[in-house]
């Protein structure tokens, strides 16, 4: 072969290897990505199907507690969503080739059961000892459920659960499958049941006009920069405004330069919407107790009166205090104020009235209500009524309730509120208190 020839061979051969080489990433960039793909989109029905158990095991443990025909509808028809959802994640994940018929089979009837229990209710029967202990049955294996989705997230988090399984051709030692989770979840139904649903009104508040606003007198600029300056407590020179903010509740914002500090102020009627200090608190030295009463005294401060303390919650060495407004014996849950103080020196760090100031009036309340002895007689015999009183709750609509609170214990010790229509008798809501040393929270 020829001098010529031979570097022409030797050059195509390099630029087919070339070509070839390039190819190749190209193939692996493009698996890679389909790779990454996918196990986002395993990852995202892991998740889906984690919340989707939550709510069924959360709405089971209401189902034990619910008393009336309407709450057990309610409720069931939550079952009925919430089982359709974890159905659906399940189905999108590698789990073909396992017989899931328990798994299936506990979303599947969890729902049917609610809504055959809400009709029989509906029919004007009562919930049998025998659906009572059905119903408890499938609690006892929501949680689980629960449970171990959520063991089976942290796995994949960690690396200990792969979602993707491994190559046959791989010889290194690689994590478990998902569906190792997914069979672990399947032995544990074998004794399935053969069967023959911030303080707690905190999400519906901002979704109206302001009450408290319409209708005042709109404030300068330079009166709601002296109220911001009063309530965070620095001196007006330090505080510049940033922005405003528009929407349902305009307002001033006014930050203190370094960032540390920050307050809103309506521009109708110039009330303290909120402000917010940051700065860590590392240490604890006073008292819960203590934090309690800085809490109030920083209502006392701003002018605001008839708060009643509904729940806290300590974290991170910050008392955060729940207000709701009472009006005569009712307590109005929407009218919230949250209270945030820092136990390292009593400092309030956190306010928030926006709810307050959203739902804030004087209401005049109807003398035609139900009998509060009446209605405690509908409440679930899972459940023993500890004390009782008149509150306002937000409904799905916007609009206010007027319900009787029956605090009420079960069996372990779990506290419970009820609420029942004072004026219709219908039970509006349920919530599971968990209470802890930290503080209170609602489910």
């Amino acid at each position: 072969m020829k001098r010529r020839t031979l570097i022409r061979v030797i050059t195509f051969a390099v630029a087919a290897a070339a070509v070839l080489l390039v190819k190749n990433l190209m193939l692996m960039k493009e698996n890679r990505s389909a790779l990454l793909s996918i196990e986002n989109n395993y990852s995202r029905a892991i998740e889906e199907l984690s919340a989707a158990a939550d709510n069924i095991r959360n709405t089971l443990q209401k189902e034990l507690y619910a008393g009336t025909a309407d709450m057990h509808s309610k409720l069931s028809q939550q079952l009925w969503r919430d089982s359709s959802t974890a159905k659906a994640a399940l189905a999108q994940l590698p789990v073909e080739e396992l017989q899931l018929e328990n798994t299936y089979k506990f979303l599947s009837q969890v729902g049917n059961y609610a809504l055959s229990v809400s009709e029989k209710v509906r029919e004007g029967k009562e919930v049998s000892r025998q659906e009572y202990d059905d119903l408890s049955k499938l609690y006892d294996f929501s949680k689980k459920l629960c449970n171990d989705m959520w063991a089976l997230e942290n796995d994949i988090a960690d690396g200990k659960v792969s979602l993707t399984k491994p190559s046959k051709s791989s010889q290194e030692k690689s994590p478990p499958s998902v569906t190792d989770g997914f069979t672990d979840f399947e032995e544990g139904f074998d004794s399935y049941p053969t069967l023959i649903y911030d303080g707690p009104f905190s999400d519906h508040i901002m979704e109206k006009q302001p009450l408290m606003i319409k209708g005042k007198e709109n404030v300068t600029q330079d009166v709601a920069h002296r109220r911001a300056s009063g309530a965070l407590g620095i001196d007006i020179e330090k505080l510049d405004i940033t922005l405003t903010e528009n929407g349902k509740m305009p307002s001033f914002l006014f930050t203190v330069r370094d960032g540390s500090a920050s307050c809103a102020v309506t521009k109708q009627g110039g009330y303290i919407s909120y402000f917010l200090k940051s700065r860590d608190v590392i240490e604890k030295n006073i008292s819960r107790d203590e934090a309690l009463t800085a809490a109030d005294k920083c209502l006392d401060s701003i002018g605001i009166s008839s708060m009643k303390r509904t729940y806290h919650e300590e974290i991170g060495n910050i008392l955060t205090v729940n207000y709701a407004y009472r009006q005569g014996d009712v307590c109005c849950y929407t009218d919230l104020i949250k209270v945030s103080v820092a136990m390292d020196n009593g400092e309030i760090i956190a306010y928030d009235a926006r709810g307050y100031l959203v739902n804030h009036c004087t209401r005049e309340f109807s003398q035609e209500l139900k009998s509060v002895l009446d209605l405690q007689k509908k409440v679930s015999p899972h459940l023993t009524v500890l004390s009782r009183q008149l509150a306002v709750i937000p409904s799905d609509s916007e609009e206010e309730l007027l319900c009787y609170e029956y605090k009420c214990e079960t069996a372990d010790s779990t506290h419970v509120l009820v609420y029942f229509n004072a004026l219709t008798g219908k039970e509006e809501q349920i919530l599971i208190l968990f209470e802890s040393e930290s503080g209170t929270l609602t489910m």
